[in-house]
């Protein structure tokens, strides 16, 4: 029976090359200089080959264990316990758990052959059509993309609600809040949290929602990044802001696995643990950590900020010194400041904290709320004297009349 060798290229490339030095058409020194091995290897491989023939030049570790290999009660512990406590979990994910919570230092791409062996998964990545790559921006602040995402955060331990991600385009550092929607409140109160914790950035990039895009004019996060000083960019496709949707999916496979092994089950406690753990350790380690990289965010001092992350609004003032604000009649009052001219304009403001303020150029008034529409003046009609010319005028002949009108 014929034995039948496996060989791989560049074993066959190394019989042509022995058999020129067994001619002597090649010398030792030229051939291990072809074969990019030193001549004491070169030798040796000689050796095998007089020896053993073709079958010396096989490496002598095929078809055995490897030495750095895992033993086979290793594997089968890995598999066990991914059926039964991280099932849904990738490959990646699963392998950082097994040294957080297991003490098992293993390679993922290990553990993803292990899995594809006993066809627990077989998983690729998804071909995408190929897009042009933007370079990222030079410095830390000088552009964050800003997105949300709807999501089942709690499975189901909860009600859908929506994750609030702005990332750092140099650096890929993410600040993450989960609120109950995309509303102008909370997007609001997400981008003063990120300007408190980093500082004011040069330029914000989102998609054109209603909370941050309309057509004939700025919607309150606008105005509130406008008197910043802070750019406004929005995407025309999710794809032009590539980077924040990408985490967007790497939360919904990571932060609800996370959210579950903790008992999380609402939004104050899931922003806890985010705030205090989670957001920390995803940008360890997803981050780009680059000190040379400088950073252009700009300093909150002279802003006042619970008067630019506000609702804000713009009435007249009637005659008799009220406005109007969603079926509300407001009486402003005399104090320390002037009062303006009735049909002036006043700036009314609803800090996020449901409190109601108005100014009129930078200075606050003060006010009350009415109960109702407040009541008309009884109108007072004046008549002239009886000697008045009025009485006396004609209009129609442009003339004094010696008579008497109105008795």
């Amino acid at each position: 029976m014929k034995e039948i060798l496996r060989m791989s290229r560049k074993e066959t490339e190394r019989i042509k090359v022995i058999c020129q030095i067994i001619d002597r058409r090649l010398t030792v020194c030229e051939a291990a200089e072809i074969l990019k091995v030193s001549e004491r290897h070169l030798y040796r491989i000689l050796l095998r080959y007089r020896e053993e023939g073709e079958k010396g030049l096989i490496h002598r570790l095929r078809g055995r264990k490897s030495n750095r290999g895992y033993g086979k009660e290793v594997k089968e512990k890995v598999i066990e316990l991914y059926r039964k406590q991280y099932s849904d979990y990738g490959a990646s994910l699963y392998t950082e758990m097994l040294m957080e919570y297991h003490k098992m230092k293993i390679d993922h791409e290990t553990v993803r052959r292990w899995m594809r062996e006993k066809a627990i998964t077989t998983s690729f990545r998804k071909k995408r059509p190929h897009r042009r790559r933007r370079e990222r921006r030079a410095a830390i602040g000088e552009l964050i993309q800003f997105d949300g995402s709807p999501h089942y955060w709690f499975e189901d331990r909860g009600t859908e609600c929506c994750l609030l991600s702005a990332i750092d385009d140099a650096t890929n550092k993410e600040f993450i809040r989960l609120v109950p929607s995309e509303n102008t409140e909370d997007v609001l109160r997400v981008l003063w949290d990120y300007v408190k914790d980093n500082g004011i950035p040069k330029t914000l990039y989102t998609d054109r929602g209603s909370v941050f895009y309309a057509e004939e004019k700025l919607t309150d996060v606008g105005r509130a990044m406008e008197q910043l000083g802070v750019g406004m960019i929005f995407a025309h496709s999710p794809q032009a802001k590539g980077r924040v949707e990408r985490e967007n999916r790497t939360h919904q496979d990571r932060l609800v696995k996370a959210l579950r092994r903790e008992g999380i089950s609402t939004i104050a406690e899931a922003n806890r643990y985010i705030k205090d753990y989670y957001q920390r350790e995803h940008n360890r380690k997803f981050s780009i950590a680059d000190e040379s990289l400088p950073d252009v965010h700009c300093s909150t001092e002279g802003y006042d900020l619970k008067n630019i992350f506000c609702y804000q609004t713009e009435r007249q003032l009637r005659n008799d010194y009220t406005i109007t604000l969603g079926g509300v009649y407001i009486q402003l009052l005399t104090g320390g400041n002037p009062l303006p001219y009735p049909r002036q304009t006043v700036t009314v403001r609803k800090h996020l904290d449901g409190s109601l303020h108005i100014f009129f150029r930078d200075k606050e008034l003060p006010f009350e709320l009415l109960d109702g529409k407040p009541k008309n003046r009884p109108r007072v009609i004046l008549k002239p004297k009886a000697d008045h010319p009025w009485r006396n005028w004609n209009i129609g002949r442009g003339k004094y009349l010696n008579r008497k009108v109105y008795q």
